[in-house]
C-alpha cells in the first residue's frame, strides 16, 4: 500500500496519516483541539505531540473550551507541573485565552467551523505534491487565517501553525498523489 513517507514505521503516525490526517473535519470540538495541539507542537515535531495527545486530553479537560476558559492561575500552575504534557507557560497561557477567543468566534459565527474554512472558500484545496517533493510550510489561505486569528485576540497562530492546522484539518490535501489516501480524499465532498 503506497502512502505518504512521513509516517515511516511508527504504528501510531501511521494510524493517524491513515484516518485523521487530511479528513475534512467540521466538528468544533475537534477543531479546538487541532487548535491546541499544533499550537503546542510549534517548534517540536507532530510525533512528538502525538505521543502526548492522551495526555493533553486528560490535562486540558478533553479539549473542552467552556472549561478551559475558566482556568485559574492555579490550575495553569498543575499544568505546568505535569510531566505528560509540553510545559510551556506560553503555549499554556495561549490555550486559556485561546479557548476564550474560539468561543467568541462560535458566538458572533454560529460555529468555529463556520468561520475557519472560510479562508479555503469551504473546500478542501487539493495540492498536487508527488513523492519527494516536500509540502508548503505557508499559503496565502493560511496567512489570511493567522491574521485573522490574531486580529481576534489568538496566540501561537503564525501562518505555519495554521498551515499544518488547515492540513491536519483537511482543509488542504498535501497527502503525494501516490499515496491512496490522496485519492480517497479527493473524491471526498468536504462540505
Amino acid at each position: 500500500m503506497n502512502r505518504c513517507s512521513w509516517p515511516a514505521t511508527d504504528p501510531l503516525m501511521i494510524a493517524y496519516h491513515d484516518t485523521e490526517w487530511g479528513v475534512p473535519l467540521h466538528d468544533d470540538h475537534k477543531l479546538f483541539e487541532f487548535l491546541v495541539l499544533d499550537a503546542f507542537q510549534a517548534g517540536l515535531s507532530w510525533r512528538t505531540i502525538l505521543y502526548k495527545r492522551e495526555h493533553f486530553r486528560k490535562a486540558f479537560d478533553n479539549f473542552q473550551p467552556e472549561i478551559i476558559a475558566r482556568y485559574s492561575t492555579r490550575k495553569i500552575q498543575q499544568l505546568l507541573q505535569n510531566p505528560g504534557i509540553i510545559r510551556n507557560k506560553l503555549k499554556i497561557e495561549a490555550t486559556v485565552e485561546n479557548a476564550r477567543r474560539f468561543l467568541d468566534i462560535k458566538a458572533h459565527h454560529g460555529s468555529f467551523d463556520k468561520f475557519i474554512w472560510q479562508f479555503t472558500d469551504y473546500q478542501t484545496l487539493h495540492h498536487h505534491l508527488q513523492p519527494g517533493q516536500p509540502a508548503p510550510v505557508t499559503s496565502p489561505e493560511s496567512d489570511a487565517m493567522s491574521k485573522a486569528l490574531r486580529k481576534a485576540g489568538f496566540a501561537f497562530v503564525g501562518s505555519t501553525i495554521c498551515y499544518a492546522f488547515m492540513q491536519a484539518a483537511g482543509m488542504i490535501n498535501d497527502h503525494v498523489v501516490t499515496c491512496y489516501r490522496y485519492a480517497e480524499l479527493r473524491n471526498h465532498a468536504s462540505v
